[in-house]
């Protein structure tokens, strides 16, 4: 299973012009150690398991559908439901 090609960032956190790392300096060395470890694992068979059990049941599960029971009362009846795309954490 092989992560197509994504650009990544220079040893400064840049995607050409573009971007760095804005972070304290004494968080330097552990965002270092995260990054080193992040491009160590991410083209294993086991991280793209995991990373597409996490994209097919967390991200991309169906928003919940939540009866708005007050609302529905409220506007004199009708059944009203709210799709709940704020509980999709993407």
């Amino acid at each position: 299973m092989q992560m197509p090609d994504i650009p990544m960032p220079d040893e400064h956190g840049f995607f050409g012009k573009y971007g760095g790392q804005v972070i304290p300096p004494e968080l330097k060395a552990i965002m270092d150690e995260i990054t080193a470890a992040y491009r160590e694992i991410r083209q294993t068979e086991a991280f793209q398991l995991e990373l597409r059990a996490l994209q097919r049941d967390y991200i991309g599960r169906p928003s919940a559908l939540f009866h708005a029971r007050r609302l529905s009362d409220r506007l004199g009846g009708a059944q009203i439901f709210l799709k709940r795309e704020d509980l999709n954490h993407t």
